[in-house]
Order: structure tokens, then C-alpha cells, then sequence
């Protein structure tokens, strides 16, 4: 027995060496297996992202094939000196603040109303997230012919409010109905999202807070509100991203009318490049909703980091 523990642990010490002295490779197999495909994801973005700020300082002629002149600053300059493209902004941003703001609010609430349930919450959840799994599109279709004021269910419903006007033909009706449009799409997501984050939250805290004395809003407050305050910012974080892109509702009701009430940046980038075909100047409109795109994550991602560092 002392024997062969000894013969043992000769082996171990003499493999030791050998097995320290060995390095790791890098990459592994599973990373030379994905290397091809990271490579071709990584050349379909940087490609097109060069393109495109090329585009952005140059006239592309289209005829007799692509052709790129360079014209220095100009688009830059017409972006930042277009009134009818700060109007986009401002009108994005109006509907951005909007959107999310009531989204967030309401699925919310929503997501309170559904922790309290006990029976059926499950049957509700579901019925609550089908709008979400409609594409963006057909829920245009759905709120265009819901507004018609011939025979738009909402349109009658307000007629006997007293309202006698076309609801997608006014500039404030207009915008309003593409707005509730998108709420009524996407709040159920906040609502599942800040369902998670409060189910989560652990049994013996509630029951501690409600001993302590906690009821209602002050649990809210001071329990639940911040123990879900980073799964409220992911959230806000995915509806931003979208809300800063949206176009499928504008596009199919409105067209960014009437009277470009509706015509956000990501609907004028479409008419300027699709319609006009002034694709240097869509490349610089393309290229500022890219930046802002990035300062709002970037944003939200920081508030993440702050919050993580301060618990």
C-alpha cells in the first residue's frame, strides 16, 4: 500500500511540470468552428457601414451604374441646415417621449394587476400578449380600418362622443391614433418584462415588509420598485431602440401625412432614399439616427452600471 501510494505520487509530480508548462490555445474548437460565420456577419456589417458613410459624403449616380461623387461636407451641411428635418426630429422625439412613456406606464400597471391575480393569471397573461405577435404591419391594416371614418368601429365610437372628423385625416388625430396605435402593440412586452422582474422578487421580503408594516404604495416604493429598477431599464432600454426605428405603423396608415404630422425621420430616410433616390443625403440621415441610436444605449447602459456599482 505505501508502495503504491508512493509510485502514485511520483506520477502525479512528474506530470505536473508538463501540465503547467502547457498552454491553452486561445481559440478553441468551438471558436475555429464559428470563425467563418462571425467572419461573414462581422463583413456584412462592416461593408455596408463604410458604404455608407462613402455615401454620406458623396452624389450616387445611379444610371449606367453605381457611381459616387464626391461633394465634401454638402449633405452634412443640408442635414444641419433642413427646418423640414429638425421638424422630423422634433416630431420623433414627440412621438419617442410618447410611445415609451405610456408604454412604460401601463405595463406597468398592468404587470400589478396581474402579480396580484391568483387564478387565471396565466389565461390573462395570454390573452394580454396577443398583439404583440401581430406584425407591426397588420396592425396598421387593423388601426387604419378601426379609424375609417365610414365605418371604422373607432370612428363611430367617437362620432357618438361627438368628434365628426376624420381621424387619420387631421394632423393631431392623426398622430395621437398611430401613437395608442403602437401602445396598444408593445405595452404587453413591458408588461411581461416587469411581470418577470416582480416574480422574482423574493417571497420573504414581501412577508418581512408586510410585518414591518408596509401597505400599498409604500411596498411599491421601497420594496418592489427597487428591486425591479434594472429589469425596468432593460425594458425602457429594448422599447427605445425600437420607438427610435418605427416606421411599419406610420407607413401603412398615414403615409407621414396628413400635412406631414406623422413623418418621423425613419419615414422621411425612406422617402428621401426610395422616392428621391438622394441616397448621399439618406446615407447622412441614415448615419444621425445611428448616432442617436447609440447615445440612448449607451445611456441606459451606464444607468445599468451606476445602479450595479452602487448595490
Amino acid at each position: 500500500m505505501a508502495h503504491a501510494a508512493e509510485t502514485s505520487a511520483s506520477v502525479r509530480g512528474s506530470a505536473q511540470p508538463k501540465s503547467a508548462g502547457r498552454k491553452e490555445p486561445r481559440v478553441g474548437f468551438e471558436g475555429w468552428m464559428m470563425a467563418p460565420g462571425l467572419l461573414l456577419l462581422a463583413a456584412l456589417s462592416i461593408v455596408p457601414f463604410i458604404a455608407l458613410i462613402a455615401m454620406s459624403f458623396s452624389r450616387v449616380r445611379l444610371l449606367g451604374g453605381v457611381k459616387l461623387d464626391l461633394v465634401g461636407l454638402n449633405n452634412w451641411a443640408r442635414f444641419f441646415t433642413d427646418a423640414d428635418m429638425w421638424l422630423s426630429w422634433l416630431r420623433t422625439i414627440i412621438f419617442f417621449v410618447l410611445t415609451v412613456g405610456l408604454e412604460m406606464v401601463l405595463g406597468i400597471g398592468i404587470a400589478l394587476c396581474l402579480f396580484r391575480v391568483l387564478r387565471g393569471r396565466n389565461i390573462l397573461l395570454g390573452l394580454l400578449l396577443l398583439p404583440m405577435f401581430a406584425a407591426p404591419s397588420i396592425v396598421g391594416l387593423l388601426g387604419r380600418y378601426l379609424t375609417d371614418s365610414t365605418f371604422g368601429l373607432y370612428a363611430w365610437v367617437l362620432r357618438g362622443l361627438g368628434y365628426t372628423g376624420d381621424i387619420l385625416g387631421a394632423p393631431v388625430s392623426a398622430f395621437a391614433a398611430v401613437v395608442l396605435m403602437d401602445v396598444w402593440e408593445w405595452t404587453p412586452l413591458i408588461a411581461l418584462i416587469t411581470l418577470a422582474g416582480l416574480s422574482s422578487v423574493p417571497q420573504s421580503v414581501r412577508e418581512a415588509a408586510a410585518v414591518d408594516g408596509a401597505r400599498g404604495w409604500m411596498t411599491l416604493r421601497y420594496i418592489l420598485f427597487p428591486a425591479i429598477s434594472n429589469v425596468l431599464l432593460v425594458a425602457l432600454l429594448i422599447r427605445s431602440m425600437d420607438a427610435i426605428r418605427f416606421f411599419d405603423i406610420i407607413w401603412v396608415t398615414t403615409n407621414g401625412g396628413p400635412a406631414d404630422a406623422t413623418k418621423i425621420v425613419p419615414v422621411r430616410l425612406y422617402e428621401t432614399a426610395f422616392r428621391f433616390f438622394d441616397l448621399g443625403y439618406a446615407a447622412a440621415i441614415g448615419l444621425a439616427m445611428l448616432a442617436f441610436s447609440i447615445f440612448i444605449a449607451r445611456t441606459f447602459v451606464r444607468l445599468l452600471d451606476v445602479r450595479g456599482l452602487t448595490r
